[in-house]
């Protein structure tokens, strides 16, 4: 009986711990996977690119001093949909010491068809060194029930409770594929003692506003670089940046600007990166940003690089332009590290 009760004392310490030093504020790179050609030719990953590019990103400063608050991994537009639960794992492993490095916690998604299978994505990710696990809905073809999906979040957040990681309800009602949850649901889960923060893609920002407007304490990061200024305006407390990947010194730098409720400050960053903001929003978001990234460090062969669709020529055309766009206006508001 002491025994059971002093391991449940020593993971709700633990619990509170990691509760206490996230700092849900802010902005976070979803870094790309960088990838190499094998010896035979077919790509693989390639971790230590990909550690590299993730700490030039976190040690990057915004004009008031600020940097990046965490490190998402094995995303969107790390290659997720491509990678196999070992591949996936052995990512997360590496980025981890990143993380750890600077300081930040480390992100990652997990999806799945059932609540268990969901539990064991959980273990597994916290065994790597993930200590925020991005919970997407259900992946069925039929809307679940809200007592169902509550069901499918309770033993997700049960489940990290456990291993000492919390969880970070996502809501992507935008994306093809994916179920929006209700507002009263992720208000309902918020309530969840391991849920410090909800993660909200979307450009109509006034889900955000009316969560807030019911709970004033909600910690919500936006996920759509399009919108970031406005979704500060709604209440979000920071957001999780693609396009900061590529600029990072202005991403951070807006949201210094949004946090301080500088907004004409903040919008003349947005409008500066607007052309390249835009393809956060498109399907081939991953395609598009990557492109963009190796573009920006003169590796465009890298850029191109992805288990994802071959771009056209005039799709990497149009991603060239757009990049040399927002590089230009933001070197004119001294915006490039």
């Amino acid at each position: 009986m002491h025994y059971f009760l002093a391991e449940f004392c020593i993971t709700f310490i633990k619990i509170k711990l990691i509760t206490m030093s996230l700092k849900w504020e802010g902005v976070m790179p979803a870094v790309f996977t960088w990838l190499k050609e094998s010896k035979s030719g077919a790509l693989e990953m390639d971790p230590d690119a990909t550690q590299k590019y993730a700490a030039g990103i976190l040690k990057v400063q915004g004009k008031g001093g600020s940097r990046m608050n965490g490190l998402v991994g094995s995303g969107t537009l790390g290659e997720n949909s491509y990678l196999s639960t070992k591949q996936r794992l052995s990512l997360l492993k590496a980025l981890s010491e990143v993380a750890k490095e600077y300081n930040v916690p480390l992100i990652s998604g997990a999806a799945a068809e059932t609540k268990e299978e969901l539990a064991k994505i959980v273990e597994g990710l916290a065994k790597v060194g993930v200590d925020t696990v991005m919970v997407m809905p259900p992946k069925t073809k039929e809307l679940p029930s809200d007592e169902d999906m509550y069901s499918y979040y309770e033993l997700a957040e049960f489940t990290a409770r456990g291993a000492g990681v919390s969880v970070m309800p996502y809501n992507n009602p935008d994306a093809a594929g994916y179920h929006a949850l209700s507002t009263e649901l992720l208000l309902k889960l918020a309530e969840l003692p391991n849920i410090n923060a909800l993660k909200i893609s979307t450009i109509d920002v006034s889900i955000i506003e009316t969560m807030m407007l019911a709970n004033k304490d909600l910690k919500i990061l936006a996920g759509v670089d399009t919108v970031t200024v406005h979704a500060g305006l709604a209440g979000a407390c920071g957001g999780i940046t693609g396009v900061g990947c590529i600029f990072p010194k202005a991403s951070v730098s807006m949201q210094e600007y949004v946090s301080n409720g500088q907004w004409a400050e903040a919008n003349k960053i947005s409008q500066a990166m607007n052309s390249i903001s835009y393809l956060d929003a498109q399907p081939l978001l991953m395609e598009y940003l990557k492109l963009a990234m190796g573009i920006h460090h003169n590796d465009v062969a890298g850029g191109l690089r992805t288990f994802g669709k071959k771009l056209t020529q005039q799709q990497i055309d149009d991603v060239h332009t757009r990049y040399i766009l927002a590089k230009e206006r933001l070197e004119i508001l001294d915006l490039i590290d």
